[in-house]
C-alpha cells in the first residue's frame, strides 16, 4: 500500500508535540468509550456479530479506493463469510433450543419415574443415614420430591426401588 506522501505528492511529517496530542486524544476516546461506558451500563462486545460484519463492509464499500475499487473475488468472498456466519447463528439457536427441550424432556422422565414408586419401598440416603419405607406422595416438578415415613426427600436422594 502506497503511503500517503507518494500519493498526495506532499510531504507530511509527525512531530514530538503532535505524536504527544494523538496519544492523548487515544487515551482520552478508550477512556469515554470502555470506562465511563461500563459506568453507564454499556460493556465492550467481545465478538462480532452479523449487524457488525454488514456495517462493516457497507463502510468498506463506501470508503473503497474508487481507482482501486474491490476485487470481484474479495467481495464474494466476504459474501460468503457473511453467509457462513448467518447459517452459524441459525444453528447455533437451534442448538440452544434443543438443549433446552431435552432439559424439559429429562424433567418430565424424572417426574415420571418419581411417581411411578408410589406405594412402593425405597431406600435412600438422607446424607449420614439411610432411610427405609413406602413412597406414600411424589410431588411434580422440575426436582420431584417424595415422602417417606412422613418426610419428603428429594428424588435424587433414592438409591433403590423394591418391587410390589
Amino acid at each position: 500500500m502506497e503511503s500517503i506522501n507518494a500519493i498526495t505528492g506532499k510531504e507530511y511529517r509527525t512531530d514530538a508535540e503532535e505524536l504527544v496530542q494523538r496519544r492523548q486524544d487515544v487515551n482520552r476516546f478508550n477512556y469515554e468509550t470502555f470506562v465511563k461506558g461500563r459506568e453507564n451500563g454499556r460493556t465492550p462486545k467481545q465478538a462480532l456479530g452479523m449487524e457488525d460484519f454488514l456495517t462493516l463492509l457497507t463502510k468498506q464499500l463506501a470508503y473503497q479506493d474508487p481507482l482501486s475499487p474491490m476485487e470481484d473475488k474479495e467481495f464474494i468472498a466476504q459474501m460468503a463469510q457473511f453467509s457462513s456466519l448467518q447459517h452459524m447463528d441459525s444453528m447455533s439457536k437451534g442448538i440452544t433450543k434443543l438443549g433446552a427441550d431435552f432439559g424439559r424432556i429429562a424433567d418430565l422422565l424424572s417426574g415420571s419415574e418419581a411417581a411411578s414408586t408410589l406405594g412402593r419401598s425405597v431406600e435412600l440416603f438422607d446424607g449420614e443415614t439411610t432411610v427405609q419405607g413406602v413412597v406414600q406422595a411424589v410431588t411434580k416438578g422440575i426436582n420431584p420430591r417424595i415422602m417417606v415415613n412422613g418426610t419428603y426427600y428429594s428424588w435424587d436422594q433414592v438409591t433403590k426401588v423394591f418391587e410390589k
